[in-house]
C-alpha cells in the first residue's frame, strides 16, 4: 500500500470536499427546479443522502479490492462524499457494525445520532434566538 503524507491527504480530501460540496450545490438546486421550490417534502436533501450513501457503497465495496486504495478512499470517501453528503459516512458506519454483529450498537449509534443532532440544532437555535422560540 502507498502511504501518503498528510499534506497529501489533506489536499486530497480538500479536493474532494471541494467537489463534494459544489456537487451538493447543483443537485440540491437541480432538485429545486424539478419539484418547486414551495415542495412540502425536503426532495433535493433526500435525494442527496440516498445517492451519497449508494456511492459510497459502491466505493467501499470497490476499495476492498482496490490498490492504492487510501489515497481513493481520500479523495472519494472523506473528501468527495463527505463534502457531498455526511449522511454517506453514517450509513456507511452504522452498517460496518450491523456486518460485525454489533446490532444494538448500530441501533444505538443511528437512532443517537438522529436525537442528539436534532438535539444540538434546536439547542443552537434556542441560544441563538435568545431563549426558548
Amino acid at each position: 500500500m502507498i502511504s501518503t503524507s498528510s499534506w497529501q491527504a489533506s489536499g486530497l480530501v480538500a479536493l474532494g470536499g471541494g467537489t463534494g460540496a459544489l456537487l451538493r450545490f447543483h443537485v440540491g438546486r437541480l432538485v429545486t427546479a424539478l419539484v418547486g421550490p414551495a415542495a412540502a417534502f425536503p426532495w433535493g436533501t433526500f435525494l442527496i443522502n440516498v445517492s451519497g450513501s449508494l456511492a459510497m457503497g459502491l466505493l467501499a465495496g470497490w476499495l476492498t479490492r482496490a490498490n492504492g486504495g487510501e489515497a481513493w478512499r481520500l479523495l472519494l470517501a472523506v473528501g468527495v462524499l463527505g463534502g457531498f453528503t455526511t449522511f454517506s459516512s453514517f450509513s456507511l458506519e452504522t452498517a460496518l457494525l450491523i456486518e460485525r454483529g454489533a446490532i444494538g450498537l448500530a441501533a444505538t449509534y443511528a437512532v443517537g445520532s438522529v436525537l442528539a443532532g436534532l438535539a444540538g440544532l434546536f439547542l443552537g437555535l434556542i441560544a441563538m434566538r435568545g431563549g426558548v422560540a
